[in-house]
């Protein structure tokens, strides 16, 4: 399974909120030609992490189907996201939009190639895990071995809250 978070904590221009941008990134994932989206998780609200002022996130996923390879795939989920508005120039701040590569299927690329697969932050994140475990509550994490509910269970309580919408 490839699996693409998707996230937003600001809404893009010509949308009424993160929500809005959230489902229109999905759709525009779905019109490409090389991409097919073939299943959706539930939206989430969460905290930023770390911790701040900005506005909460609406987060969830996707599963789809493509022969693009993985260099490929998460250039044109940053294309997507520019086209969004999506400027990158600090770490976690916040967004119009946010699209990343979780896993593809079960490969692992760690070291100097991007992208790291898994992603290198997938397991640490209620916001990522709970959308994962809509998709494929089979999943397991492809360097631990772990299936996606112990995962979730192990999330440390300070994690930050998160609430499906």
């Amino acid at each position: 399974m490839i699996v693409v978070a998707v996230g937003a904590n600001l809404p893009a221009t010509g949308f009424d909120d993160p929500l809005a941008t959230c489902e229109a990134a999905v759709a525009r994932l779905d019109q490409d030609q090389d991409i097919r989206v073939t299943k959706r998780s539930r939206w989430y609200e969460s905290e930023p992490v770390p911790k701040s002022n900005q506005p909460w996130y609406v987060n969830g996923a996707v599963a789809v189907e493509t022969d693009l390879i993985p260099e490929v795939l998460l250039a044109r989920l940053h294309v997507i996201e520019e086209s969004f508005g999506r400027v990158r120039r600090i770490r976690n701040e916040a967004r119009p939009l946010d699209l990343d590569l979780i896993d593809y299927d079960g490969q692992v690329r760690i070291g100097a190639v991007a992208p790291t697969l898994p992603h290198p932050r997938a397991a640490e994140r209620a916001f990522v895990l709970l959308p994962i475990r809509d998709l494929d509550p089979a999943w397991n994490h492809p360097v631990s071995g772990r299936d996606v509910a112990s995962l979730i269970a192990a999330l440390p309580e300070d994690e930050g809250a998160i609430r499906a919408i």
